[in-house]
């Protein structure tokens, strides 16, 4: 694989280019935003969104979908909601489509390996996930992600398109496992925001991220995850990196709300997208249709539909006493 494909021009997927680049791949990014792809062509840098960061020049930008055709692999890291449109105009390939956003498509509830194996029919479909900030990443800083396809001989030529000593890649099989770890902690970190910008105190914010993986587990379990997965770099490990810095969209988001601004006003205000405000409608949804008992979840989807903050802590807060394993 010797000419990758980056759909998506944010600082995620910039920084992939520059990881895929440092690999010694040739990139192809495709942005929407055409100040983006002027920026990357004419000064080497994404000063939108990836701003200080000097970009390998074996990374061209493009508009043009079409021009994808030829790439090897496709690291896809659209925003989740408009995933399948933007596979939809793409065009036809048998590249392996490796799914780098976090989310779950809300108007469908569907896992996102499931709808691009319907946008893009016989395309193999993998998944890479884990604790990952952008900016450390495209400096180059030690980072250790999962990369999670079905058939193994996939996974391993993708890994070896793009593993480096400071971008480490864990194979897995369970694809499903880790785009579930991505999309749930997306939710607990605006939860965790919301703990601190109300004030509640560490202790809360540690009680909460271990119930949280708790209801991350019990999810995935009862999605057909494999509850190591849940357990490794693309569940625990990208749950602890975002539940505790305000270089995390979604933790921003929450701590906004946790100071008593509105939600709606904090992501109007966002060129970026916080993929939990999207993602906790369509969790609580399916955990209510499932039995799935998600309180943390189903809180967050409330405070970000207006409930008031100190009602619904109060409500966590009385839940009935059970047992750590439940």
């Amino acid at each position: 694989m010797n000419r990758i494909a980056v759909i998506g021009g944010g600082a995620w997927g910039t920084a992939l280019a520059q990881v895929a680049a440092r690999a010694g791949r040739e990139v192809l990014l495709w942005a929407m935003e055409s100040d983006v792809v002027d920026a990357i062509n004419s000064q080497g840098e994404n000063p939108i969104f990836l701003p200080g960061i000097k970009l390998d020049p074996a990374i061209r930008a493009t508009r043009a979908l079409d021009s994808m055709a030829d790439c090897e692999a496709w690291l896809v890291v659209t925003p989740a909601q408009h995933m399948r449109s933007v596979l939809e105009q793409a065009p036809r390939s048998d590249a392996p489509r490796v799914l780098c956003s976090k989310g779950i498509e809300e108007r469908s509830g569907e896992l996102l390996h499931r709808v691009a194996a319907e946008a893009c029919p016989g395309a193999p479909v993998a998944v890479l996930s884990g604790p990952t900030f952008a900016h450390e990443v495209a400096r180059g800083l030690p980072t250790a992600v999962t990369l999670a396809a079905e058939h193994r001989d996939v996974g391993e030529r993708l890994r070896d398109a793009l593993a480096q000593p400071t971008f480490r890649i864990y194979l897995s099989d369970d694809v499903a496992g880790a785009e579930i770890g991505g999309a749930v902690k997306n939710v607990l970190a605006i939860a965790c925001g919301v703990v601190e910008g109300r004030g509640l105190g560490q202790n809360a914010r540690a009680a909460l991220i271990a119930r949280g993986f708790a209801e991350m587990t019990r999810f995935g379990v009862a999605m057909g995850a494999n509850p190591e997965t849940l357990a490794g770099l693309s569940g625990l490990g990208d749950l602890v990196l975002t539940c505790s810095s305000t270089s995390s969209r979604n933790y921003s988001l929450g701590k906004g709300i946790g100071e008593g601004q509105s939600a709606s006003d904090l992501m109007a205000d966002r060129r970026t997208v916080a993929e939990g405000a999207f993602t906790a409608p369509v969790l609580a949804r399916i955990a209510s249709e499932r039995g799935i008992d998600m309180p943390i979840v189903d809180a967050v989807d409330r405070l970000l539909n207006g409930a008031a903050i100190d009602s619904v802590v109060e409500q966590l807060l009385a839940r009935p006493p059970k047992s750590e394993g439940v």
